[in-house]
């Protein structure tokens, strides 16, 4: 049975990326960002302002050819290392957000304090008066007032 020529182009490129790394969070990322700087780029360039849209357009350029080699290449190992480091930045932000987010939501009913010893966050009810407030991470013991 012959296959159609878009099928046949389908099954060669999966055999090129055989052994590759391929996209993962952090290609997408470089990939996204791209885009918007290239839109900045035309933005910029419709103004018809001299050499003001390269400014967007050059890095724009590079983070897609970045973005291209990390998902050609064969070092898996090493783009392994890359995304754990963008995962692991990107997840402290994330954590930032979604504490502000939940004291923004939670700021009539309970009140939350950092242990002095270890730094984490405690959350405890608001209008108990003076309360002794253990640290689940630590087992620290302080007096605060809620």
């Amino acid at each position: 049975m012959r296959r159609g020529f878009f099928a046949n182009l389908g099954y060669k490129l999966q055999q090129f990326m055989v052994g590759r790394y391929g996209q993962d969070e952090f290609s997408r990322f470089l990939s996204i960002l791209s885009l918007i700087l290239l839109g900045i780029s035309l933005i910029l360039q419709f103004f018809r302002i001299p050499y003001l849209h390269l400014i967007a357009y050059l890095p724009a350029l590079g983070l897609i050819l970045w973005s291209l080699a990390r998902m050609m290449s064969r070092n898996i190992l090493a783009r392994q290392v890359e995304r754990d480091r963008y995962v692991r930045f990107t997840g402290k932000i994330k954590t930032w957000f979604r504490l502000h987010r939940r004291k923004w939501r939670e700021r009539k009913t309970h009140c939350y304090f950092k242990c002095p010893s270890c730094r984490a966050v405690i959350r405890v009810p608001k209008g108990k008066g003076e309360i002794d407030v253990g640290c689940p991470r630590c087992k620290a013991r302080t007096k605060k007032k809620t």
